[in-house]
């Protein structure tokens, strides 16, 4: 059960005299990272993603405080102040990230340190 053209497919007869020899989609073109031309992520997308996140998160916050308007009196360290609830929240929340943000950069110091460390001592030994 040959068909005329040799055994061949008509798919298969149409590439040989087409010229082209692969049998799949082209390749995309990549770029000297790798990353596939045209992939739709780039820098200026995910900036627009980011500043897109952002936004809903102040307008969350904005919400949250203009809900907890109520004074509390704050006392820290012998300070003693009224401040509404939810901006209370809010300084208390920034607080706590700006130190563990110091803490976080502390540590990437202390490795980026040793790992400096250790590359002059792999040159300086070879």
């Amino acid at each position: 059960m040959c068909s005329q053209n040799g055994g061949m497919s008509s798919n298969d007869d149409q590439q040989a005299h087409s010229g082209r020899t692969d049998k799949g989609p082209s390749k995309p073109e990549r770029t000297s990272a790798g990353k596939p031309t045209g992939s739709g992520h780039t820098r200026t997308a995910g900036t627009w993603a980011a500043v897109v996140v952002a936004t809903v998160a102040l307008i969350v916050l904005l919400v949250f405080i203009l809900q907890n308007l109520q004074p509390a009196a704050i006392t820290f360290f012998g300070v003693r102040t009224n401040l509404p609830i939810g901006v209370a929240l809010l300084l208390a929340a920034a607080i706590g990230g700006l130190l563990v943000a110091f803490a976080g950069a502390a540590r990437i110091l202390q490795l980026r340190r040793t790992a400096n460390r250790r590359r002059k001592q792999e040159h300086t030994g070879s």
